[in-house]
Formats: structure tokens, C-alpha cells, sequence
């Protein structure tokens, strides 16, 4: 289920945005779907989009019914498998003998409540969803851990936003061939410009068999950074192809110091080099 948004910014007119809905979503605060793994390979092989921005939110969720429903009341629980998951230990104390039942998401489950009027029933969802749907928070906070985040990014057609000194930038490796030694010949292209990755994922080529991967890569920095421009330069003259997904602004804070002072060496390197070569006769 899509639904969208339109806003209007001081910088320009109104933007239309897409998300996977309906609203009252994690996905709607975002404003964009997260980094799971349809969305990730959909990027990756489906479409040439480059992210411009990523946002981290913070998943609370809250037990949601019909106005007068007591947590004694409750026979019922709608949500989505991953969010039924994370309230698994609250369920089992406090709701041992409700059935559990899918939604397709978390949102859509408020909304079932409360469109069918279904006494005995709740919903697994954000707080900001029951008042969006008209139910009242029977409990809140009932993840089993808190400080679960999800990290979501906001695509374009074409551009890259300008250097922050606090940026990520995403690429997906495709390799020459299927051998032993392939990923660390890939990796040592970033440890020795002490270019940091923050992510790492394999993922199964559409296009290749059964065993054939390439690599999703989020790594510290800019396209803009010497460092990472080089690291990008020897992947894509040695391996079987590189798709850039984006260099954009971090979400967050991360320590710069190490690739910062990889920076400054490698421009003392570069110079020095420049020197030699200035020397030829």
C-alpha cells in the first residue's frame, strides 16, 4: 500500500514524496522506506536513483486499541511479523493467550482495528498512529529492547549533494570473478587509503547463479574525498563493476579523525610525487 506526501520547502516548490504506507507508518516520519533488503537490492539492480539523504529513527512501539479497551480486554494483536517479534517478551507476560495475527504493516494494523470496530483487538504500531486512527494507547514502550533504530534514505534521479566533512557514500562491487580472496582484494583497496566501512552486505546477483554476489558498500566519506575517489578508481579499473548509489550528508556522528589524517598524508604523498615528476628531463 503507497501513499504520498507533499510539502513545500523554502529553498523550492512543492515536492511530491513516496512511502510505503499507509499513514501512521515509521516509514511516513521518514518519509521513505527503509533499508531493508527489497529496497536495497531494488537500488542496487532495478533502478538508477541515488540516495541524498539518510534519516535514523528511533522504533517505539506502542499497544493500540479502541477507546475503553483495557489490556485485560485484548483477545486479538494486529501487526506486522517484525514488530510482533520485537514485543515478544511483553506479549508473553502480559497477553499469553491473545492470537496473533499479521498486517501488512504496523499502521495498516491500527487501521483494521479500527475500521472493523473490533472489540478484543489491538494493534502493535507507533504512538503517533492512534490518533491518526482514533484508538487510545493501552501500553507504550513495549519493544522488548529499546534503542532499536532503522536507518531510511531518500533517493533522487540525478545528483549528489555537495561535502558535509560528514558524509557516507554508497557503491555496489560486483566482482571480476568468484574466487577465494576476491572480497579482501576489495576491502584492501579501502584499508590502504584508511577509508572506513560502516556496512557490509553480500547480496545475490539477479543476473548470475546460484553463488554469484556482489557487495553493498557504505563507507565514511565523499565521492568528493581524493582518498575515496582513488579507492572507487582501483575497484572499478580491477573489478567486474561498480554501481555508485550516492555520496550524501550522515545521519548522525561519526569519528573523521583517522581519514582526515589519511587525507593530509596522501596530499603530502601526492605532492611529493608531483615533485619527482616535475624533475624529468
Amino acid at each position: 500500500m503507497n501513499s504520498a506526501r507533499t510539502s513545500t520547502t523554502a529553498s523550492g516548490p512543492a515536492q511530491k514524496v513516496g512511502f510505503f504506507g499507509p499513514f501512521g507508518t515509521f516509514t511516513e516520519q521518514a518519509v521513505i522506506e527503509g533499508t531493508v533488503n527489497f529496497t536495497q537490492d531494488a537500488l542496487s539492480f532495478d533502478y538508477e536513483l541515488l540516495i541524498q539523504r539518510e534519516i535514523v529513527l528511533n522504533i517505539e512501539h506502542c499497544l493500540l486499541a479502541l477507546p475503553g479497551t483495557a489490556l485485560a480486554d485484548i483477545t486479538t494483536v494486529y501487526s506486522i511479523p517484525v514488530a510482533t517479534a520485537q514485543c515478544h517478551r511483553y506479549l508473553r507476560e502480559n497477553l499469553p493467550d491473545a492470537e496473533v495475527r499479521a498486517a501488512n504493516s504496523t499502521a495498516d494494523a491500527a487501521r483494521i482495528v479500527s475500521t472493523d470496530r473490533l472489540k478484543g483487538a489491538a494493534a502493535i504500531a507507533p504512538c503517533n498512529a492512534a490518533s491518526l486512527y482514533g484508538l487510545e494507547v493501552v501500553a507504550s514502550n513495549i519493544e522488548d529492547h529499546s534503542g532499536n533504530q532503522t536507518r531510511f534514505v531518500v533517493v533522487g534521479r540525478s545528483g549528489i549533494p555537495a561535502p558535509t566533512g560528514h558524509d557516507v557514500t554508497g557503491i555496489v562491487v560486483y566482482q571480476r570473478a568468484d574466487e577465494p580472496g576476491s572480497l579482501i582484494s576489495i576491502l584492501q583497496e579501502f584499508a590502504a587509503r584508511r577509508v572506513n566501512i560502516t556496512n557490509l552486505l553480500s547480496r545475490p546477483t539477479k543476473d548470475g547463479g546460484l553463488g554469484d554476489y556482489c557487495f553493498v558498500m557504505y563507507l565514511d566519506g565523499h565521492i568528493a574525498d581524493e582518498l575515496v575517489a582513488d579507492a572507487l578508481r582501483a575497484l572499478h579499473a580491477k573489478q567486474g563493476g561498480v554501481k555508485f548509489l550516492g555520496s550524501y550528508p550522515a545521519a548522525g556522528e561519526h569519528a573523521h579523525s583517522a581519514r582526515e589524517n589519511a587525507d593530509a598524508r596522501w596530499q603530502q604523498a601526492d605532492d611529493w610525487v608531483d615533485r619527482l615528476r616535475d624533475s624529468i628531463r
